[in-house]
């Protein structure tokens, strides 16, 4: 898989400011997610439509305890996969009533995480921001 992305990449250390982090971009692809993988390190199905190429990548310049990378399309119903420099593939869906996924990482590793956001329907035109935050 690539080491490019489609929409950018964002580099981040510890105590990062939130309101920085977020990129924007927009879904289309017809690559099937369960291509990568059917299902994630923690056992969730990955779901979705999206272009070969991850949509960004979050670099990650010390390890972290925890993150949050978070989609949101005004309400459309979106999916994320995001794969970590060690291989291990993490997928999100609905984040509680809202249709936007979400992925929660813990013991994340220095290094570069390639980022996926698909849809549910493959070419689904959908404008989102992606967002990562420390809880």
């Amino acid at each position: 898989m690539a080491d490019t992305a489609n929409f950018g990449t964002i580099s981040l250390a510890p105590g990062f400011d939130s309101t920085t982090a977020s990129l924007s971009g927009y879904t289309g692809g017809s690559y099937s997610l369960s291509a990568i993988t059917n299902r994630d390190a923690n056992n969730k199905a990955c779901i979705g439509f999206a272009d070969p190429t991850p949509d960004h990548i979050v670099v990650l310049q010390k390890d972290f305890s925890n993150l949050r990378i978070s989609v949101d399309s005004d309400g459309s119903d979106t999916t994320l996969l995001v794969q970590a420099p060690d291989g291990k593939i993490y997928c999100g869906d609905d984040t509680g009533r809202r249709k936007d996924a979400s992925v929660a990482l813990n013991q994340l590793k220095q290094g570069s995480y390639k980022v996926w956001v698909g849809t549910f329907n493959p070419g689904a035109k959908l404008n989102y921001t992606l967002t990562v935050k420390q809880p």
